[in-house]
């Protein structure tokens, strides 16, 4: 196979085997590239273990977690930049997941990039105790307590009894994905105005969580509204069952 399509199965192959933030891109353009190759042989030649966790710094999203300098770090910010005739780049900030440290890089375009081979376990959050946050394994039923600075922002639009996923690094928890939505009660607001449907006028409201995000004027104390865990923002208000 030459060297243009070994390549090629190396990004098919990313594309199938991950399901984190390389995968997002699948859709575009992969069945084609995938006919290119005459048969599943010309795949299955390859080691999947040295091939499927190799990107470039178009594949990076925030939440990625990647390998640098032999660290593990979680992308916080992406930035594509194109500084006139010179060759463009990525500004990318991240945070090392062992010790906090925050860090911003610039990478090439078409840099290699290596993201760590993941693992995603649902859990049901339990409750807080102090700076840690308890889950249980909804399989085992095993407890398992996480740090506050690897639940990192997820916390804001984290209720007890909530499921989500615990990711894991070689059995070491590295990250909690939320779903794309959740729903929450609003506990503090300014009252609701009767009448007043408009929803491009807004308020802060303080959610159970303790997260504070704006919700429009007719939503009241007591509410449960939908929010999206991705953006932070206010999406509908539900109707409680």
């Amino acid at each position: 196979m030459s060297d243009t399509a070994s390549g090629e199965a190396a990004v098919i192959l990313n594309a199938i085997l991950l399901k984190g933030p390389v995968a997002e891109w699948q859709g575009r353009g992969l069945q084609n590239l995938v006919r290119r190759f005459e048969s599943a042989r010309d795949l299955a030649v390859w080691n999947v273990d040295s091939v499927a966790m190799i990107g470039t710094t178009s594949d990076l999203r925030v939440g990625a977690i990647i390998k640098y300098e032999g660290e593990l770090y979680v992308v916080l910010d992406v930035e594509h930049r194109t500084p006139g005739n010179k060759p463009g780049f990525y500004q990318v900030k991240m945070r090392n997941l062992l010790n906090g440290r925050l860090l911003e890089n610039k990478f090439l375009s078409g840099t290699p990039i290596e993201f760590a081979r993941l693992e995603r376990r649902p859990h049901q959050y339990l409750y807080r105790d102090g700076a840690l946050f308890v889950f249980m394994d909804t399989e085992t039923y095993e407890q398992v307590p996480i740090e506050e600075s690897v639940v990192g922002e997820s916390a804001r639009f984290l209720a007890e009894g909530q499921v989500v996923d615990l990711v894991f690094y070689e059995d070491r928890v590295v990250g909690v994905e939320l779903p794309p939505h959740v729903n929450l009660r609003v506990v503090r607001t300014e009252p609701a105005v009767r009448g007043n449907t408009v929803t491009t006028a807004l308020k802060p409201a303080v959610l159970e969580t303790g997260a504070t995000v704006q919700v429009p004027l007719f939503v009241d104390e007591g509410d449960i509204v939908r929010i999206d865990t991705r953006t932070g923002e206010y999406v509908e208000r539900v109707k409680e069952v």
